[in-house]
């Protein structure tokens, strides 16, 4: 028969159990097998959060010390002080998007404006275009071609527009979508960032707890470099960014440079870039150079060196890296594979990433060199005895 009977009477296929006997796979193997499969599982569906949960996590590395005040002043409320922390970073981010939004429209409004004017009256091709040395003869007869007779831009706007009318869909497609995907990723940041804020200090009691079990030895070094370096990087890279950007933007203006905000706007963004905010205020100077102004324009890129040369000598080995001092080449590798990978966030993400490797790599370094001092102490021979003076046995 295919099937036994027990004493009460239940069928079971592979006959009568036995209560001593060994199991196939120990209990153990099979819960650590069970805990792998379920991270690999929890990695495959959650994998699309990694970025907006890596994004909160140095949000809330970089600001833990002035969280830490405003949840004092609030007597321990971790929901109020977590509520308010969010409203004041929605705060931070919105306000500078509708800033620059403002001065954007007022931008696109006078490129419109000058576009009408050109379509109605042609615009002849500018000194500055034209006095470009190698390209200029060039630009000016293009700029010719198109530009300098009425109705211009509406005849390159039908040109354009009728041969590529599928990619320009494809393309504002494409960016609707990243812009729809961007706007999910922040609100994924923000709802991590609240509980990460809330429960924070118990997460980090409950990982402490684990790393002293996975590292006993290294896990205390570890943990404390981590928030600092992440605070470190972060802070000092954006007020870096900042500075360059209102000092560079003022100096902008004072040369006489349109758009100074704007431009001071992107000088900021591409100073998160290693050699961004040079490639900014050279571009500008070339263009005042080239527009009649030479004065200003060599007047600007002094001004623009001397400022570059301060904040790398000074500024920039204090504020980034914090206990570790991150040298160019990392730093550079952390922001352009965190922006291959991540896009914006990673300008953030990379950097520090490389500084935590950079951390852990002089750890292990640092505890090599204390154990091979510790072996050479213990193979070095010992002093031979001090000699007994014979009068100090018969004193």
């Amino acid at each position: 028969m295919l099937h036994s009977e027990d004493r009460r009477g239940e069928h079971r296929f592979f006959g009568l159990p036995r209560s001593k006997s060994v199991a196939l796979v120990s209990p153990v193997t099979a819960a650590r097998w069970l805990l792998v499969l379920v991270v690999l599982a929890g990695i495959y569906f959650f994998h699309g959060f990694v970025v907006p949960v890596l994004a909160a996590l140095v949000i809330a590395f970089a600001s833990w010390p002035l969280y830490g005040r405003l949840l004092v002043r609030l007597g321990g409320n971790r929901t109020l002080a977590a509520t308010i922390a969010i409203l004041l970073i929605l705060g931070f981010i919105i306000g500078p998007i509708l800033i620059a939004s403002t001065y954007a429209f007022h931008e696109i409004r006078e490129w419109i404006g000058w576009a009408v004017e050109t379509n109605r009256t042609g615009a002849p091709t500018p000194l500055w275009i034209r006095d470009l040395p190698v390209i200029g003869g060039w630009l000016d007869m293009q700029w010719a071609r198109f530009l300098d007779h009425p109705g211009a831009i509406g005849e390159l706007t039908q040109i354009v527009s009728g041969a590529n009318i599928g990619n320009i869909y494809r393309v504002a497609l494409a960016a609707s979508g990243k812009a729809f995907s961007l706007l999910l990723a922040m609100l994924f940041m923000l709802i991590a960032l609240f509980f990460i804020y809330r429960d924070g200090e118990t997460f980090a009691g409950q990982v402490d707890r684990l790393g002293e079990r996975i590292l006993p030895s290294r896990w205390e070094r570890i943990s404390r470099v981590v928030p600092a370096t992440i605070s470190a990087t972060v802070t000092g890279m954006t007020l870096i960014a900042i500075g360059e950007g209102i000092v560079l933007g003022i100096a902008y203006w004072v040369a006489g440079v349109p758009s100074a905000v704007t431009l001071g706007v992107l000088t900021g963004i591409m100073a998160l870039f290693p050699g961004g905010a040079p490639l900014s205020f050279t571009l500008v100077s070339l263009y005042l150079v080239s527009s009649g102004s030479p004065t200003a324009g060599l007047a600007l890129f002094a001004w623009g060196s001397v400022e570059l040369f301060i904040v790398d000598k000074t500024l920039r080995p204090r504020l980034v890296g914090g206990p570790v001092k991150l040298p160019f080449l990392p730093t550079f590798f952390g922001l352009i594979g965190g922006v291959k990978t991540m896009g914006f966030l990673g300008l953030f993400i990379g950097p520090v990433l490389m500084a935590l490797l950079v951390a852990i790599w002089r750890e292990w370094i640092r505890e090599v060199d204390l154990s091979l001092a510790e072996e050479l102490e213990a193979e070095a021979p010992s002093p031979p005895p001090h000699p007994v003076d014979p009068r100090d046995q018969a004193s």
